[in-house]
């Protein structure tokens, strides 16, 4: 009988330290979109701006590319987003609702092709004869 009642009291006791300890907190696995953006020369475009939102239209955003055309956007929710990209006066097409699962990593390629004129930069010029 004292065992049973010995037994039962710290089966009792243990229940309410692990009810009194809080559930370790959840952390939130976060989405990463990463990728290249060329120019119409389809060269890495270095320090070009990319654009980026939740396809609802929320918190717009914009990063650079780095010295080799390439970008990195971490930390986002999971969500689907638009992307655009920007550098030397000409535009890419909007890459529209790119989904994104938590702990999900997607890469992308951006090519600029839009603009009034096609600036000096991407036009190959003939060598000198």
């Amino acid at each position: 009988m004292r065992r049973a009642l010995l037994f039962a009291t710290i089966l009792l006791l243990t229940l309410a330290v692990v009810r009194g300890v809080p559930a370790a907190p959840q952390r939130h696995a976060s989405a990463t979109l990463s990728g290249v953006v060329l120019g119409p020369d389809d060269r890495p475009v270095a320090h070009a701006s990319v654009s980026y939102q939740s396809s609802s239209g929320n918190a717009p955003h914009a990063v650079h590319t780095d010295s080799h055309g390439h970008f990195t956007i971490s930390r986002l929710r999971a969500d689907n987003y638009d992307l655009r990209a920007y550098g030397k006066g000409v535009f890419s097409e909007w890459e529209k609702n790119v989904s994104l699962r938590s702990g999900q990593t997607k890469s992308l390629t951006l090519r600029l092709i839009y603009a009034k004129e096609v600036p000096k930069e991407y036009v190959k010029s003939k060598p000198a004869q």
